[in-house]
């Protein structure tokens, strides 16, 4: 069965001040304007997403709602996952295998270079490093998330903010 792996960067950030903690970053106005941008896109080109997983970092949680608001989706069922904060792809990939089988659009919202290198092993291609709010829209054939780990896709949608 065919499934879309939507992985998008958190949008723009503001500058950490001294002391200020990583995870309470927050987006700068042309960020808000990227989500908004991105969350367009996703509605553009896909008509449904079933799952929205996310870092609950300040600033990927202001993005998820920016993209889920765009994309119809509930805030209180998006679901954030603490390992997703500055997760790498081992961690991003453990979070899509333990999607349920009824799932077939997820929408994962996280951080670079976790999401780049989730892109680069899910399609096999060295792609460059996500931008602030790029999609990459990858279809993979699943028949269930488990064989997440054994499986190769194709980068189907690509979109820059």
């Amino acid at each position: 069965m065919q499934r879309h792996i939507l992985i998008c960067r958190h949008a723009e950030t503001e500058d950490p001040y001294p002391f200020q903690p990583d995870f309470e970053r927050e987006l700068t106005q042309d960020g808000i304007l990227q989500a908004h941008q991105t969350g367009h896109w996703i509605r553009d080109h896909f008509s449904k997403v079933d799952l929205i997983l996310a870092s609950p970092a300040n600033r990927t949680r202001a993005t998820t709602q920016i993209l889920a608001d765009k994309v119809y989706y509930a805030h209180e069922e998006i679901k954030y996952e603490p390992e997703l904060y500055n997760g790498r792809e081992p961690q991003l990939m453990q979070a899509l295998s333990e999607l349920p089988d009824k799932v077939k659009a997820v929408l994962l919202v996280a951080h670079n270079p976790g999401v780049t290198q989730l892109v680069r092993h899910l399609s096999g291609k060295r792609i460059p490093y996500l931008e602030p709010a790029e999609a990459v829209a990858v279809a993979v054939d699943l028949s269930s998330w488990t064989d997440i780990y054994i499986t190769e896709g194709e980068i189907v949608q690509r979109t820059t903010s």
